[in-house]
């Protein structure tokens, strides 16, 4: 009797230690564990020379006390030997309830980032909510700065236009003064943090709409909406899809809000693969 009872508490003690090993996947594993994802972006305005354009996406890096060095090195440098043709960046760099300071730790590793078509960047309402200007003025030096313009991408005589606007809930979006100026008929790329924008009131015709700020739902429990969800329009948790007016992209982002937690949501840095034709 006194064997079965030990055999059995033997068997309880590994299967709690199993328990807890599982239960602390969406914590200690899978936050950190990133995916390199590639998504074929259809484009009908889309110039022929930039057919396979690649645009890598980081977004969401929530930098702050559970957001080691280490693995934000990983992430950059990963960037990089993707060797993407661009780089967009749309916000949510740091944490609201971090260290100011974290806002210049966050850019020295957004600085070296590397493209030939170069890197570009928005802000995202963490970042106004630490410190704004701090923030602005650190993309603003870093030469990376979109917020409310556009500016040209040309191979081969033919070129496209990337746009930023500010951010949906803290800042004045502007996306029809970010392309003043642009032809009608250009295709025309716009970062926007939040994926709302897409919904926005403006007149300029957008092709792509690339954002993040939904972290994917960040805890995604199968044939169950996310529990949370930091958008009007309910759709709007990731991937490609097609809106009223234009084509948008929400990557699941990097890091993560309030606890460092996810589940069924790998973090991931998006590629998007540009190629002609309809959506």
């Amino acid at each position: 009797m006194t064997v079965v009872r030990t055999t059995f508490l033997e068997k309880m003690g590994k299967a709690l230690k199993l328990g807890g090993l599982v239960a602390g996947i969406p914590v200690l594993f899978e936050p950190y564990l990133f995916e390199v994802n590639t998504y074929r972006v259809p484009l009908s305005r889309l110039p022929a020379p930039f057919t396979g354009f690649r645009i890598a996406q980081i977004t969401d890096l929530h930098y702050g006390f559970f957001m080691p060095d280490r693995f934000l090195e990983g992430v950059v440098r990963r960037v990089n030997d993707l060797k993407p043709d661009l780089i967009a960046c749309t916000g949510d760099f740091v944490h609201a309830r971090g260290n100011i300071d974290n806002i210049d730790a966050v850019w020295a590793h957004l600085e070296r980032l590397h493209a030939p078509a170069g890197v570009w960047a928005v802000l995202g309402n963490h970042d106004h909510y630490l410190g704004f200007g701090r923030s602005l003025n650190r993309m603003t030096r870093s030469g990376m700065s979109l917020r409310h313009r556009s500016i040209p991408i040309e191979i081969g005589g033919s070129r496209i236009w990337i746009g930023g606007a500010g951010d949906h809930q803290t800042d004045e979006e502007r996306v029809d003064a970010a392309f003043k100026g642009v032809p009608a008929d250009a295709c025309k790329i716009l970062l926007a943090h939040n994926p709302d924008t897409a919904d926005a009131a403006f007149h300029t015709t957008v092709d792509l709409v690339v954002s993040g700020h939904t972290h994917g739902g960040q805890v995604k429990i199968p044939f169950i909406a996310p529990p949370k969800l930091p958008v009007r329009n309910g759709r709007y948790i990731s991937g490609l899809m097609q809106t009223e007016r234009t084509q948008l992209f929400i990557s699941r982002g990097i890091g993560w809000a309030g606890l460092p937690i996810r589940f069924n949501c790998f973090p991931e840095i998006a590629v998007l693969e540009l190629v002609r034709g309809n959506a």
